[in-house]
């Protein structure tokens, strides 16, 4: 598999999902008026597709798996703020598991394209 661009991958366009889901859910009710916990999930989502465009313009394996890691552990972020978002009583079950289950997708489906870098054994997965 061979990606000419970012914009081609299906993590980044269902990380961009995630994204607004994430700005949807905060927009709006006390969610909207924690300043903290709000930015920090928005910052850890948009996060998720930021480092997989970096790591797939650095043009080699190594530097992208590098920051895959990094989009990974964006996702495992949202996740873990959601809870404090459920936990404080800012969205409801349904609202949060819609979400969380997005936020694993998109981390199960990072680490299978790592995975799928580290089974290339050399040879460049992304064409210029």
């Amino acid at each position: 598999m061979i990606f000419k661009k970012f914009e081609d991958m299906t993590v980044w366009r269902e990380g961009r999902e995630l994204v607004k889901a994430v700005y949807a859910l905060t927009r709006t009710g006390s969610f909207a008026k924690d300043w903290g916990l709000r930015d920090q999930i928005q910052r850890a989502a948009v996060s998720i597709c930021s480092n997989i465009a970096e790591g797939f313009e650095r043009r080699g394996n190594k530097e992208f798996i590098k920051f895959l890691w990094i989009a990974k552990g964006s996702a495992a972020e949202v996740s873990s703020q959601l809870y404090h978002a459920l936990d404080l009583g800012y969205i409801e079950k349904e609202s949060f598991m819609k979400v969380y289950d997005s936020a694993k997708l998109v981390g199960g489906m990072i680490f299978n394209l790592i995975r799928a870098i580290d089974n290339t054994k050399g040879s460049n997965f992304i064409r210029a």
